[in-house]
C-alpha cells in the first residue's frame, strides 16, 4: 500500500520536469487517480498512457479560469473526489528588470504562477470542504526569497505563492484543508531553456546538460533533479505532514544557506562545453541571447560612476574573452 492510497490528485505542468516526476511518484504511491494538466498535448497524452488507467490528461491553460474548472470537473467526474492539488505549472517569465518589463509579459507570468494557483484553489475548496480534508501544494522558488535568482515577474510571483500558503493555512485550516509551498533551488529542467525560445525537446535536453555546471552552485555539490521536488511533494501530500500547513519547504541543496567557494572560470567553461552539445541552430540562439543580455548591460554603464564603470567593463571583457576561448578553442 502506498502513502497516497485511494487519494485523487491534480497536478499542473504535469507533462515534463517536476510535474512529470511527481505524477509518476504519486501513481506509484497508490493514488486512485491523477489528473495531468498541461498545454503540451502530445507529451501529456503519451505520458498518461504510460502511467496507466489511473492517470488522465487534459489540455489546460492555467491562465484561463474555464480551463481550470474543466480539469477539476474531470477529477470529480472520473474519480468522485479531489484530495490534492499541486499548482506547479510555470514559465521563467521575461528576464527584464523593472525599467524594461513589458506589461503583457508581467501579467502573463503572474497569471500562470499566481492567479493560476488561486483559481485552482477557488474551484477546489468547495469539494474539499464537503470532504473535510484537502491539500494544496505550490511550487515556489528560492527566487521568492532572494534577488538575483530569477526575473522580476517570476520572483514576485514566487514570493506571492509563499505568502498565499500562509493566508490559505489560516483561512482553510478549520475545514481540514492544508496549504504549503515547496521552494526549489537549481533544478535541472527545461523551463529556462523554453524561456529563451528553445523547443520543448531541446529545452529538456539543455536541462539535462545543465547538471554539470549547476553541480557546484550550492552546499550539496550536485544539481537538483525533478525527483527531489517530487519527494518533497509526496511528503506534503501525505498524512506524514498532517500537522504542517502554511509552511515553505526549501529544497535547494543549501543554496540559500550562504555563498560557497566557486571558480567562475570553471563554471563558464562547463557552461560552454554543455552548449556545444546542442545543435548549431540552438547554439546560435543561446549565444544571441547572451549577447543581447551583455548589450543591455553595456547600455546601462553610461549611468554609472566612472570608477564603477571601469571595473565592470574589465570584468565583462574578461568574460567575453573566456567565452570566445571556450567556443573557438582552435583560434
Amino acid at each position: 500500500m502506498g502513502v497516497l492510497n485511494g487519494k485523487v490528485a491534480l497536478i499542473t505542468g504535469a507533462a515534463g520536469g517536476i510535474g512529470r516526476a511527481t505524477s509518476k511518484l504519486f501513481i506509484e504511491e497508490g493514488t486512485k487517480g491523477v489528473i495531468l494538466v498541461d498545454i503540451w498535448d502530445e507529451m501529456g497524452e503519451e505520458f498518461a498512457n504510460e502511467l496507466g488507467p489511473n492517470a488522465l490528461y487534459i489540455h489546460t491553460d492555467v491562465s484561463q479560469e474555464s480551463d481550470i474548472k474543466k480539469a477539476i470537473d474531470l477529477a470529480v467526474e472520473k474519480f468522485d473526489s479531489l484530495d490534492i492539488v499541486f499548482s506547479n505549472a510555470g514559465n521563467p517569465g521575461a528576464g527584464s528588470g523593472i525599467e524594461e518589463i513589458e506589461t503583457e509579459d508581467f501579467d502573463h507570468t503572474m497569471a500562470i504562477h499566481l492567479r493560476g494557483a488561486v483559481l485552482c484553489m477557488k474551484h477546489s475548496i468547495p469539494l474539499m470542504k464537503k470532504q473535510g480534508s484537502g491539500c494544496f501544494i505550490f511550487t515556489g522558488s528560492v527566487a521568492g526569497f532572494q534577488q538575483g535568482m530569477g526575473g522580476l515577474a517570476y520572483s514576485l510571483s514566487k514570493a506571492a505563492l509563499i505568502h498565499l500558503a500562509r493566508i490559505a493555512a489560516v483561512e482553510l485550516g478549520i475545514f481540514g484543508i492544508r496549504a504549503n509551498t515547496i521552494a526549489p533551488g537549481g533544478i535541472a529542467t527545461g523551463i529556462f531553456g523554453q524561456g529563451i525560445g528553445l523547443s520543448r525537446e531541446t529545452a529538456e535536453k539543455w536541462g539535462d546538460l545543465r547538471k554539470v555546471f549547476m553541480a557546484d552552485g550550492q552546499a550539496i555539490r550536485r544539481a537538483g533533479i525533478p525527483e527531489d521536488i517530487a519527494n518533497a511533494a509526496l511528503f506534503l501530500a501525505s498524512d506524514s505532514s498532517s500537522f504542517i500547513t502554511g509552511e515553505t519547504l526549501l529544497v535547494d541543496g543549501g543554496l540559500l544557506s550562504g555563498r560557497i567557494p566557486y571558480d567562475p572560470e570553471e563554471g563558464q567553461q562547463n557552461f560552454y562545453e554543455a552548449l556545444q552539445k546542442l545543435d548549431p541552430e540552438d547554439q546560435k540562439m543561446m549565444i544571441e541571447r547572451i549577447q543581447e543580455g551583455t548589450q543591455k548591460s553595456m547600455e546601462q554603464l553610461k549611468y554609472m560612476k566612472p570608477e564603477i564603470r571601469e571595473r565592470i567593463l574589465k570584468r565583462m571583457q574578461a568574460m567575453v574573452d573566456r567565452r570566445n576561448e571556450n567556443l573557438n578553442p582552435d583560434k
